[in-house]
Parts: C-alpha cells; structure tokens; sequence
C-alpha cells in the first residue's frame, strides 16, 4: 500500500505543483511590498500575505486529491490486482471485480451509484467546512 500511495502522491504532484504556481502568480507584488513597509519578515509575509492569498488554491488542491483518492484504480491494479488478501482494493477496483470479472453488472451498478453518493456527499460536506471558514 505504500508504494501505491507514494506512486499516486508522485504522478498528482505535478499538476497540484502547477495550479500552485498558479496561485502564487496571483498574488500581487504591491502585497508583499506592504508588508515589508509594515516591518513583517519572510515568515510573517508568508503567513499574513501567501497562506491568505493561496487560501482558495489550497482548498481546491485538496478537494480534487480527495476526489482523486476517492477514484483509485490503475495503481492497484496495474502494480498488486487489489495486493495480498485484498489489502490493496479500492472500492473502484471492487466495482471492476464485480462487474467485469464476476459478471455482477448489477451489484456492480448499485456499489457504484452508492460510491457516487458518497462522492458528492464528501465534496458537498468539505464544500461547506470551506465555506465555514
């Protein structure tokens, strides 16, 4: 499972490295030129001026990863075909067994209309924290 998670953290790393590029192009220079004036150092312009200024960046970064997570299925199958006493499925890769090798298209249907629910259940629930804040 290690090795599935740092393959998944390492092929996602990019894209999340380029929409925090992103992110921090956005922030103007006026921003941290203000906070020098203010007498803040590169710490405190970080955390008053960055962190504040990534705060959407940061919140979507972590709702697609968790979607992403949630969606895990060519690692374990390519690398383990769900690993040594299934310690490796993912509910995706069950949703496949099911369907495709088993040939239980509709309990495969009903685990994944159920995992859809729990989808848009978690992104609606980390919608609202987010909003909270």
């Amino acid at each position: 499972m290690n090795s599935i998670i740092f393959m998944s953290a390492w092929q996602g790393a990019g894209y999340q490295m380029m929409i925090f590029l992103a992110g921090l192009q956005g922030i103007s220079a006026e921003q941290y030129e203000a906070a020098s004036i203010d007498g803040a150092g590169k710490i405190a312009s970080f955390f008053y001026v960055t962190l504040p200024g990534l705060k959407n960046v940061i919140q979507y970064v972590v709702m697609i990863t968790v979607i992403q997570a949630m969606k895990l299925f060519t690692q374990p199958y390519v690398m383990t075909k769900g690993g040594p006493q299934n310690s490796t499925r993912t509910l995706v890769y069950y949703i496949y067994e099911q369907g495709f090798q088993k040939r239980n298209f509709g309990y495969a249907c009903a685990v994944a209309a159920v995992f859809f629910v729990i989808v848009i259940s978690l992104s609606l629930g980390m919608k609202k924290i987010i909003k909270a804040d």
